[in-house]
């Protein structure tokens, strides 16, 4: 949560469902449309995955898989996330390289 522009940083299991999780004073956002965010994670990384194993076996290009985290771009927020976790910034103050940093400690 000391990212600039941090609404929310979150847990979620291999199924989507939310776990521990942080929302900043203030935020519009609820637990409830941070887990519906974690199903969207799953299913996101679900479908880049056999995205990416398709690429590499039909093209024989390396270095797709395994899908790492992926980051979604919203109207105004924006949700990056690596394996089970995840935060919601400001677009305007959105650092995706700091974002990925935190969510690799």
């Amino acid at each position: 949560m000391n990212l600039p522009g941090a609404l929310a940083a979150f847990e979620f299991s291999d199924r989507g469902e939310l776990g521990m999780h942080r929302i900043a004073p203030g935020s519009v956002l609820t637990p409830e449309g941070l887990d519906l965010l974690c199903h969207v994670c799953v299913a996101n990384t679900a479908i880049a995955t056999m995205q990416a194993r398709g690429w590499e076996k039909v093209t024989g290009a390396q270095g797709f898989y395994p899908i790492q985290g992926f980051t979604l771009v919203g109207f105004d927020w924006t949700a990056v996330t690596t394996e089970n976790c995840g935060v919601v910034m400001r677009n305007e103050e959105a650092d995706y390289e700091q974002a990925y940093a935190a969510l690799a400690e």
